[in-house]
């Protein structure tokens, strides 16, 4: 099996200021962080790409468009599922004081989950207090998969991966520790920002050495690095995909390193108006989103 070779090296997707649709290109800077220059308001040019951005074949044009808003890089439709890691750290689990798992410990998101670059992280009605139901931060390496995989090898791996993006898995502790299964309380609509671009797989060549970290209101929360995973990249594309399908789009959140904020003493959790981003190397960038307590008068009943 032969790694998945895209032309493009860097992937957006965007609403171009020309025809106000939504349209997939590759940043015509190179270097330039996407997520810190939408942010920030400052210009961004793209080379458009015709075809899917889950088609290697997709051509990368010459016609050059402006992003007036910059989307997930993928849509929901396009991911269709979301398999996340817990624990794949071995400092996360240290300072949760938990024991370090034996095999990758799986949970799943729904769709309805993701959101993009600078959208709102909604806290629900029904997760209020926000005091009581500590809604935590946790940046993660989000691996893209580009071709239907079963069975595979750890030495193959690797080459089912499309590209790579960054994930914050948002996350409500008070839920998630009152029962053994965590897709309930990580899986809350408009709560699992993803983006802002995706990295080719073959620009990657070693996802185990990818710095990454959080960033709260000023103050860095998480920074940390790849290296430390429990089971890595190929580990854990070999053991999910043990008499079971990976289809191409769907994506693998591979866990967070230490610094999530319900160890903290006292805890430290997310609120009405704070300004959050997280951050990966390898030229993924820079993913903010602000955060927002839903309102309205009637509370859900848990």
């Amino acid at each position: 099996m032969s790694p998945i070779k895209t032309q493009w090296t860097r992937l957006i997707r965007f609403v171009a200021a020309e025809t106000a649709q939504v349209h997939i290109g590759e940043p015509v800077d190179p270097k330039l962080d996407v997520g810190l220059a939408i942010h920030q308001k400052k210009p961004i040019k793209a080379y458009e790409i015709i075809g899917s951005a889950l088609d290697p074949k997709a051509q990368v044009t010459k016609n050059v468009l402006t992003v007036k808003e910059l989307l997930a890089p993928l849509s929901r439709e396009e991911v269709g599922l979301v398999r996340c890691l817990g624990l794949n750290y071995a400092d996360h689990a240290a300072e949760a004081n938990l024991t370090k798992p034996a095999y990758p410990v799986l949970f799943y998101k729904p769709a309805t989950a993701l959101i993009g670059p600078e959208v709102p992280v909604t806290i629900p009605k029904h997760v209020q207090p926000v005091e009581k139901h500590l809604p935590d931060y946790e940046v993660e390496l989000t691996v893209v998969i580009g071709k239907p995989a079963k069975n595979v090898s750890e030495a193959e791996a690797l080459d089912y991966v499309l590209a790579y993006t960054a994930g914050n898995d948002i996350s409500f502790r008070y839920h998630q520790m009152a029962v053994s299964q965590w897709n309930f309380s990580k899986g809350f609509d408009n709560t699992t920002p993803i983006g802002p671009c995706l990295v080719a797989a073959h620009v990657i060549a070693d996802p185990q050495n990818l710095p990454l970290k959080t960033v709260v209101n000023g103050k860095t929360v998480q920074d940390g690095t790849t290296a430390d995973q429990i089971f890595n990249v190929r580990q854990t594309i070999a053991f999910l995909s043990q008499g079971t399908t990976l289809l191409p789009g769907s994506i693998i959140m591979t866990g967070t390193p230490k610094g999530v904020g319900f160890v903290k003493k006292p805890p430290v959790y997310l609120k009405n108006g704070d300004d959050m981003h997280v951050w990966l190397g390898g030229g993924i960038g820079t993913l903010f989103n602000p955060v927002v307590e839903e309102r309205g008068a009637e509370k859900a009943k848990l």
